[in-house]
Formats: structure tokens, C-alpha cells, sequence
């Protein structure tokens, strides 16, 4: 055991040596594993800190949430101009199937509109998130309170003139200022503010609830009407948990086939959207950055392990002399094998220490600069250590073979 620990830090000696002597030629020849480490690394943190954020915004939401809409969630076999033709959702409708279905927890009502400007005496804050809803999506959404509260059940019918504001949205329009109580001005009417929202940070799709704010559904009804061609609607429905999903599709898809006087054969003018089906869309675009990550920094890789391997045939013809007197005084095959073999490994570990350090300097200034938290798992470390010391070991091999199997009397008359 000694022996073996005296090796390895003679190799590790060897390997300084290599990099103080000739700084050019080994720093150059690295440079493939560092690029290659930090590629590889430096994707799946990204990747990691993605999945880590979809996590975290999507855990409120169940993932048998689904959305009734005239829009699909991903791609469809009816053909575009007949989707165009399809019908929004009405709030009619929503009272209905409110009343008609079965094993369902929660059920609640949203408009997409178009976005608008807020105002606080002479403050103004432009292009803000509107969310038009009723007031079953506390439930569903499962929003956090700094302050206040979300609208109820007769807020949310009669469309009373109240608001719950996104944190951002507060901070730029009442500073350090309490604004349960104030009123703000939103589509030329006085909104009473009842309710600030938790800080949540950046949203990966789109406006997050920070920029965000809550109206009663019925307001906008009562101000647009229910034909407004510029919004959509959409029915969200939380079912219990256990039920057969697919049953419980059929089930709304009768009521609605049922209620619209759709009659057999005719396709459904609507589209239920699982929310899991979009969880999996995401997931398969990660997995997709993963391989492509993979793919390109192959390549480095690749490349790094020939600058190990050129690093290290050079070292044998160097110390040929060396490794004949070794050997001349006893030392084993299997000790030079090893000698050179650590000394590979020990030197593409260094390139690969420097990519994973690289990776963590930008995952630190990314998290500060745009208000996202990117993260350098231990699980990559060791994966990035790993690696590299895999691409030293490969590309060592034959150098260190080479090494073992001279003769010593011709080593040392080479070396001479």
C-alpha cells in the first residue's frame, strides 16, 4: 500500500514537472479535456438549474390539471383553418359543467387578454400581465400571500372592482408603501387592492405571477362581453385524485359534445389539454439538450484525450533513461505501468478541475446577473472529476504500456 501511495505522488511530482517545463505544450494540450468537461458540465447544470426551476413554478399545480380551451397544447391532426374555426369557451359553459361533472376537486374559469397599463397617483407601470379569473384558481394555482388575501365566491360573481397585485408589480407602484386598501386604476375604473403576491422570481414561460395581477373573471365579461374576439377562454379542471383519467376525458368531452349539440361523427371544437402532457413536453426538450450537450463536447473530449496521449508518449521518450535505471534496480512492469498511468490521470483531472471551475465563475455571475439560480451540483462535480480521469486512463494506456515493456539495457543506452 505504501508503495502505491509513494507512486502516486511520485506521478503527481512527474505531472507538476510536466506542467512547469513545458507550460505551453501541456496547458494546449489540456485545453481539449477542460473545454470538453466544461461543455458537458456546464449543460447539465443548465439543464438541472431548468428542471430545478420547472419544479419549483410547476409544484402547485396538479399534474392531472386540465385545460378546456379551443387551442391544443401541442400538435393536432385537425387541420389548421378548421381549429381557427373553433369556438371559445363560455362562462355558460362553465356553469354547466361546473354543475354536470363528476369526481372533479376544483373548477375554474380564465380569459387571456390583452395586456395593460396600471396606475397609482403619478406612478405607472405599462404592459402588465392582466389575468382575468374566478375565484376557484387560488385553489387551483395554489398562490402564496405576503399580504392580504385573493377574492371570494361574491367578489368574484357580482365582478367587484378588487385586485391582487404580483410582488414586482406592488414594489413599482407603492416602493415600501402597504397597498392592502389603496386604490389603483385599471381600465379607467378604481380597483381596490386586497392582496399581495409571495416574490417568486423569473417565470421560464413568460410572465411570472411577480408581474402579474388577478381581477374577478366577471368583470371583464361584464366590460367586453362573452364575444370578445381578442381573448380566450378557458375552463380549468382539477380532478380528484385516483380517478381514471381517461374516463374522466370522456366524461367532459360528452358534457360539452352534449351541451354544444355536437351530433355523432362530428369532430369535438375543443381541445382537453392534460397538463402532464405539457410536464412531458418539457422533459423530452431536457432530455434532447442533454444528448445534443453530450454530442458536441464528445468531440472535445475526443480531441483532449489525443493531447493526454501526445503528452505522455513525449514524457516516456523523455525519461527513457529514467525508466531503464528503474528497472535495472527492480522495479516491476506493472510499477512503471502504473507510474505513467497516474501521471495521465493526474494531469487531464487538472484540465478537467479547470472546466468545472469555469462552469461554477458563470453559473455565479448568470444567478446575479439575470435574477436566475443556476446550480453546480455535487452530483456533476463528481460526474466532471470522473470523467476526466476516465479520458486520462484511456488515453494513458498505451503510453504507459510502451513505458512497461522496455528493455532496460536499451532503455538506458537510448537515454544516453
Amino acid at each position: 500500500m505504501l508503495v502505491y501511495l509513494r507512486l502516486l505522488k511520485e506521478s503527481f511530482s512527474f505531472a507538476m514537472n510536466a506542467l512547469r517545463n513545458n507550460k505551453l505544450r501541456t496547458l494546449l494540450s489540456l485545453l481539449g479535456v477542460t473545454i470538453g468537461i466544461f461543455s458537458i458540465i456546464a449543460v447539465l447544470a443548465a439543464v438541472d438549474s431548468l428542471d430545478r426551476k420547472i419544479t419549483k413554478d410547476l409544484s402547485s399545480l396538479d399534474k392531472n390539471t386540465i385545460y378546456l380551451m379551443k387551442f391544443s397544447f401541442g400538435p393536432s391532426d385537425i387541420p389548421q383553418w378548421k381549429r381557427e374555426q373553433f369556438p371559445n369557451v363560455e362562462y355558460d359553459e362553465y356553469t354547466y359543467m361546473k354543475g354536470a361533472m363528476t369526481n372533479t376537486a376544483q373548477m375554474g374559469y380564465q380569459i387571456f387578454t390583452k395586456r395593460e397599463s396600471i396606475k397609482y397617483d403619478s406612478k405607472t407601470v405599462s404592459d402588465v400581465n392582466v389575468v382575468p379569473v374566478s375565484h376557484e384558481f387560488i385553489d387551483i394555482q395554489g398562490l402564496e400571500f405576503e399580504k392580504g388575501r385573493f377574492y371570494n365566491e361574491s367578489e368574484a360573481n357580482s365582478g367587484a372592482t378588487v385586485i391582487v397585485l404580483g410582488d414586482e408589480i406592488a414594489k413599482q407602484l407603492f416602493e415600501n408603501f402597504d397597498p392592502i386598501g389603496k386604490n389603483v386604476r385599471l381600465y379607467g375604473k378604481r380597483f381596490t387592492v386586497i392582496g399581495v403576491l409571495k416574490k417568486e422570481g423569473a417565470g421560464l414561460f413568460g410572465d411570472s405571477n411577480d408581474t402579474t395581477v388577478f381581477i374577478p373573471v366577471n368583470f371583464v365579461r361584464q366590460l367586453y362581453g362573452d364575444s370578445n374576439t381578442t381573448s380566450t377562454n378557458v375552463i380549468i379542471l382539477k380532478p380528484e385524485k385516483g380517478i381514471d383519467m381517461e374516463a374522466y376525458k370522456d366524461e367532459i368531452s360528452q358534457k360539452l359534445r352534449s351541451y354544444r349539440g355536437l351530433k355523432s361523427g362530428e369532430i369535438d371544437n375543443f381541445f382537453i389539454n392534460v397538463f402532464s402532457g405539457f410536464t412531458d413536453f418539457i422533459d423530452n426538450i431536457l432530455g434532447q439538450m442533454n444528448v445534443v450537450g453530450w454530442i458536441i463536447s464528445g468531440f472535445s473530449l475526443l480531441v483532449g484525450g489525443f493531447g493526454i496521449a501526445n503528452i505522455m508518449f513525449v514524457s516516456v521518450k523523455e525519461r527513457t533513461n529514467l525508466i531503464g535505471i528503474q528497472k535495472s534496480l527492480g522495479a516491476k512492469n506493472r510499477f512503471i505501468l502504473f507510474q505513467f498511468l497516474f501521471e495521465a490521470i493526474i494531469l487531464s483531472v487538472i484540465g478537467g478541475i479547470i472546466g468545472l471551475l469555469l462552469v461554477w465563475i458563470i453559473s455565479v455571475v448568470l444567478t446575479k446577473v439575470v435574477d436566475f439560480e443556476f446550480v453546480l451540483g455535487i452530483g456533476n462535480v463528481l460526474l466532471g472529476t470522473g470523467l476526466a480521469a476516465l479520458i486520462g486512463l484511456i488515453s494513458g494506456i498505451l503510453p504507459a504500456i510502451a513505458a512497461s515493456k522496455l528493455d532496460p539495457v536499451e532503455a538506458i543506452r537510448t537515454g544516453m
